[in-house]
């Protein structure tokens, strides 16, 4: 026998209406919400460019695009696939959708998104797919832009691109929260910046390059690299260090890298090669296949500090006085298991803490489990003014090693701390020839050009 129905309470009843006006408002609410954030924009459904619609040639895309362009509004791509190829955005360009939903997809025609000699174009909250497929010669990238004045790419992604995924060449702007993986060159590669920001991406799984900020000759590129995961690089092609870099200045001066996440790289987590005035400051840097923190060639200026370098084969490398690399300061890092394995043959090999040839204060550093030396301080005649102070140095093949060859120059080794150092603490090297035994004990050294006092040896 069916129970009869109960009568609601009049307290349930005003509990059900609310919930019905909350329903029947919440479409309104968001539809008011999307027009404030895309407020005249154009919509792929006007065009009949519709998700999986095969149009191979892109001719409405195309038009879409010119059109919003010339309106000064920004196009928005709904939710879905969109199967497209050799797209030219015009100035003014902006290209938003729904973060994840809306798919670009490359169709292999010769390439995708190209630009050039324009003031403005925005790539927001969209995923531009290459799927591996072939891109024509004359395109160096799945996204190509040059002679952009400000290229602003936000909370995109960027996947299988079998060249560059992301190629700009006397761009400014800002490329920020942005994911980018499985680039058969580099993720991003910047030549002839103009002040550009790299902020809070994350970058992986990339053929020979994470972040590369480069320059066909050297000047000023005020370039920002920072906040950014960079991890597992390949060096698919191989060299001595041109490739396999998480990420990677060349010639390009007064560029900031720091607060970046970098591991996994089949070379130097950040390498600055003849960048002046270069600032690594604060990164983190584990598992490197080789020197973690690199600084070389034609430099004059560099800041290393802060940063924590956990597996290497060698540490940090201040390089290259033979061809004008001086002037630095390398203080407050922490680098700790290295490796004698590099990724090639080496004159002298690997298991290096820190090492640095001219003109550098090396100062406030803490080195731990470094198998062939704690410290290279210049290399046959390329020593100079060399200050080394306060660093704490245990567990070393060797604790200090300091060139006494021919023609080397001043340094001064003070105020260290040496453990478990079984080779010595402070021993004098011609090359790769040892010439002395223990300099830090009182008395034991005979070479005017050093200074190597109050150091403590345990």
């Amino acid at each position: 026998m069916n129970q009869p129905l109960s009568t609601p309470s009049r307290r349930e009843l005003l509990r059900l209406a609310a919930l019905a006006a909350a329903a029947l408002s919440a479409p309104a609410a968001f539809a008011a919400a999307q027009q404030a954030d895309l407020r005249g924009s154009i919509d792929a459904i006007r065009y009949k460019t519709l998700p999986a619609s095969g149009d191979r040639k892109s001719t409405s895309l195309q038009k879409m695009i010119d059109e919003a362009s010339q309106s000064n509004v920004p196009v928005f791509l709904p939710p879905g696939t969109y199967k497209v190829s050799n797209l030219t955005l015009p100035d003014n360009t902006r290209i938003t959708g729904v973060p994840g939903a809306s798919r670009i997809v490359y169709t292999g025609d010769g390439h995708l998104f190209s630009a050039e000699n324009v003031k403005r174009i925005e790539l927001s909250n969209i995923v531009i797919d290459g799927q591996n497929r072939w891109l024509g010669d004359y395109a160096g990238a799945l996204v190509q832009f040059s002679g952009i004045d400000e290229v602003f790419i936000d909370n995109c992604e960027i996947i299988g691109s079998r060249k560059h995924a992301l190629q700009l060449e006397r761009c400014g702007g800002r490329i920020e929260r942005s994911r980018i993986s499985g680039a058969g060159q580099s993720g991003i590669y910047a030549v002839e910046s103009a002040g550009l920001s790299v902020t809070g991406n994350e970058v992986f799984d990339c053929g020979n390059g994470g972040i590369l900020i480069h320059r066909w000759k050297k000047a000023d590129d005020d370039s920002i690299i920072s906040n950014n995961r960079v991890y597992r690089i390949r060096a698919n092609d191989g060299g001595t260090g041109q490739n396999g870099n998480g990420i990677n200045i060349f010639r390009a001066d007064n560029v900031a890298v720091t607060n970046n996440h970098v591991s996994d790289c089949a070379f130097s987590a950040i390498r600055a090669n003849s960048a002046s005035n270069i600032q690594i400051n604060g990164n983190q840097c584990l598992r490197s296949g080789e020197t973690a923190l690199y600084v070389e060639f034609e430099f004059q200026g560099a800041v290393v500090s802060g940063n924590m370098i956990d597996g290497a084969a060698n540490g940090i490398s201040i390089a290259n006085f033979d061809k004008g690399g001086r002037l630095a300061s390398v203080t407050g890092n922490v680098v700790r298991n290295l490796t004698l394995k590099g990724p090639y043959e080496h004159e002298l090999g690997f298991g290096v803490g820190i090492a640095a040839e001219a003109d550098t204060l090396i100062s406030g550093n803490v080195i731990e489990n470094a198998p062939r030396w704690g410290m290279q301080l210049g290399w046959g005649p390329y020593l100079r003014n060399l200050v080394v102070n306060g660093n704490i140095i245990r567990k070393a093949g060797v604790g200090c090693v300091v060139s006494v060859a021919d023609g080397a120059g001043t340094a001064v080794i003070t105020d260290n701390v040496f453990q478990e150092t079984a080779g010595g603490a402070v021993v004098g090297f011609a090359w790769d020839k040892k010439m002395s035994d223990e300099l830090a004990a009182n008395g034991q050294n005979p070479y005017p050009q050093l200074t190597v006092e109050r150091n403590r040896i345990s």
